[in-house]
């Protein structure tokens, strides 16, 4: 029993990369140091894959190998094959959870964790089980034809004829899991069946809630927790004025929705508002200030999560920053990643995927990222056109086998980036010659760059629009939205939808909407460190404003800056941010990966840090007055908090914890601050399964 929430191990291929593989915190020393700027050095976070080395020193004068004769044909620059096994993450220990300085001592650190461990195994089936850490508290100008077996025999770590999903890049981030013996205790709690009707609030009326669940079965409270970061007053209240309908095809057309004073406010950011060419040509005076680029754009989007009205699509940004994604931290992500920020996912969120998945093939973040602007004919780099297939499109169980990869990859070839950082193809690095790949068949005998560059565009529509892409997308959606044991019937109805609609996402998570599935799922979603944290900001209406306490003394940057920086560094201590992970693949969107004491107990405390309003660069509401009138007797406070900070009442059983908290009975008398103990009993709310699950 001691193992059930540990995926079962899988071998990995790590394809050399310098970031780490777990969801540790990352060293990342004086939040307010200046760090090199050159996006030709070393980022002291970053990671991508290294840098290529030059294909002659490879494989020698002429390309000749270890004495053998040069080959001929395209030589591969791309992974060898498997890497070496990741050695699991150390335990981090428990963070600090001590008793307030004032008030009776009375063991909150046992109370919080019986809250928060045994009181939540009820929450989504086991979804919040206690852990065990909670227990112990990559020739020639003559077309050629590259579906001949002689370009394309692969290696012995990967033969021709091998299945990916045998020699898989990444162990698969949610099955993987949910293989675990937690992840079969979610599946039997998970809604099974269902139907689509005319419309969300339809649907919601027509479903019955039959999981087991601690959340309260209420349709407004659960729309408000999968399609926000999070329900406030505002939003739930938004949704009973507007009505369901109304609310979410409001949120599917964000450009209507004004921004948000704090999304004005992002101007403080300064790097945000440069293109690409001012990026380069600025990064010295902009490495003398300080400024990182890369971390400012992590920055803003923290603040979007937080503040933004548009909710919808900042869910939606993020889904497809695990889905399709480029790591903030990688070396030339302080130039260009912004830029793919900007024009690749937020353009294309709730539009069309095969015109993202277009657009991020010629972006230069991508091109730099996998290596793939190093990749030319006589000398092949395959690792986007792997991740294309096995993580971009069809899933590493689609359909492709190796010769699809190294055939793909060859038809890659002359995308890079010119001296002024923008996308380029250089036709004298195209490979010439027929490929077939998964189905698609082109004869790529032509030298114009326009119709080679074509033929690239006309392959990345063909894989984003494979039926395996539309499961795959499907799958994902309803992963992020629905449950991480998502029904069958759901998602062979969203990728339905996302075929007929030649991949467009908002017929699809309309239906996503209209389907009984969706309004079945209440509590079977738990939210990840990262949706933890900016949920606890949001629901204790935290104001962008600096506090009237605040000295910024002769800091450059705006407390607004200053404040984001310091939410930004707390995610990475817990293990999550966004844009974060350092491989392709993206965090997993499933709870059983993100198990761990460490994180749960740090973000606790963080809610606590929030509550005391000890950083003066944001505006807090004090604790005692986010009930407007608190009851006179510490039951019924406990009620009005909790029904404040996350939208209902808790069991008997959870009340009676958070009043030992406080250390007074039901019918104690209390004032405004629970005779000081305040802080103590909101934070206690805040690490409830209520505030946990979404």
């Amino acid at each position: 029993m001691a193992d059930q929430n540990v995926p079962p191990r899988q071998p990995r291929d790590d394809r050399g990369w310098d970031g780490r593989q777990h969801h540790n915190a990352d060293g990342y020393g004086d939040p307010n140091a200046s760090a090199p700027y050159g996006y030709d050095s070393p980022h002291p976070y970053q990671g991508g894959y290294p840098a290529p080395a030059d294909p002659r020193e490879q494989y020698g004068e002429g390309y000749a190998y270890a004495g053998q004769p040069a080959p001929r044909g395209p030589q591969w620059v791309g992974p060898e094959g498997l890497g070496h096994q990741v050695a699991a993450r150390p335990g981090t220990g428990l963070p600090t959870l001590d008793d307030d300085e004032s008030g009776p001592r009375v063991g909150r650190r046992k109370a919080m964790v019986a809250l928060g461990g045994t009181a939540a195994v009820v929450a989504g089936g086991a979804a919040l089980a206690m852990t065990p850490q909670l227990r112990g508290i990559f020739g020639d100008e003559v077309a050629g034809d590259a579906t001949g077996s002689t370009v394309t025999d692969g290696t012995a770590a990967r033969p021709s004829g091998q299945q990916p999903s045998t020699v898989r890049t990444y162990t698969e981030q949610n099955e993987s899991y949910m293989g675990s013996r937690a992840g079969e205790a979610l599946k039997k709690n998970a809604p099974t069946g269902g139907r689509i009707l005319s419309g969300p609030a339809a649907a919601a009326a027509a479903t019955q809630v039959t999981v087991k669940t601690v959340l309260a079965k209420d349709p407004i409270l659960h729309l408000a927790r999968r399609a926000t970061f999070g329900p406030t007053p505002e939003v739930v209240a938004d949704i009973k004025k507007q009505g369901i309908d109304a609310w979410v095809r409001a949120q599917l057309d964000p450009d209507k929705i004004a921004p948000s004073k704090a999304e004005l406010k992002l101007a403080e950011l300064p790097t945000q508002k440069l293109s690409v060419q001012q990026l380069r040509t600025q990064r010295d005076q902009l490495n003398e200030q300080g400024a990182q680029p890369e971390r400012e754009m992590v920055d803003a989007t923290i603040a979007r999560q937080i503040w933004s009205k548009r909710q919808l699509f900042e869910v939606m940004v993020d889904f497809w920053n695990d889905f399709l994604h480029v790591a903030a931290d990688f070396d030339g992500g302080e130039v260009y990643r912004n830029s793919f920020d900007q024009d690749v996912v937020r353009k294309h969120a709730l539009g069309s995927y095969p015109e993202m998945l277009i657009a991020a093939n010629k972006h230069p973040a991508l091109l730099i990222y996998l290596n793939q602007k190093d990749s030319r004919k006589d000398a092949i780099n395959e690792n986007l056109a792997r991740e294309n297939l096995e993580l971009y499109s069809v899933g590493v169980d689609g359909g492709y086998k190796e010769p699809d990869v190294r055939q793909a990859a060859m038809l890659q070839t002359g995308r890079g980036i010119d001296k002024d950082g923008k996308y380029v193809f250089r036709p004298e690095q195209h490979y010439v010659g027929k490929v077939k790949i998964l189905g698609f068949t082109h004869a790529n005998n032509s030298s114009d760059p326009k119709k080679a560059d074509a033929a690239i565009d006309a392959y990345i529509t063909y894989i984003a629009l494979h039926p395996s892409t539309a499961k795959y997308v499907a799958q994902s959606l309803a992963t992020r939205f629905v449950s991480d044991t998502p029904p069958k019937s759901l998602v062979d109805r969203l990728a339905k939808v996302y075929t007929s609609n030649n991949g467009l996402i908002k017929p699809v998570l309309m239906a996503m909407f209209c389907s009984t599935e969706f309004w079945a799922a209440v509590g079977q979603k738990v939210r990840r460190p990262m949706e933890y944290l900016v949920a606890t900001y949001r629901t204790l209406g935290v104001s962008p404003e600096a506090s009237p306490k605040h000295n910024n003394g002769d800091n450059k940057r705006t407390p607004y800056a200053r404040g984001l920086r310091q939410i930004h560094d707390k995610l990475r201590e817990l293990g999550q941010f966004p844009m974060g992970h350092p491989t392709p693949d993206g965090y997993p969107d499933v709870y059983v990966a993100w198990t761990s004491a460490g994180t749960m107990v740090n973000g606790w405390n963080e809610a606590g840090e929030i509550l005391a309003g000890y950083r003066t660069t944001f505006t807090y509401t004090p604790p005692e007055k986010l009930v407007a009138k608190p009851p006179a007797t510490a039951g019924a406070y406990v009620d009005a908090l909790s029904a404040r900070l996350v939208g209902q009442k808790l069991s008997t059983r959870e009340k009676n914890l958070i009043l030992g908290v406080a250390g007074v009975a039901a019918t104690a008398k209390v004032d405004a601050t629970f005779n000081g103990a305040i802080t103590a009993v909101a934070r206690a709310i805040l690490a409830s399964p209520q505030h946990h699950l979404r």
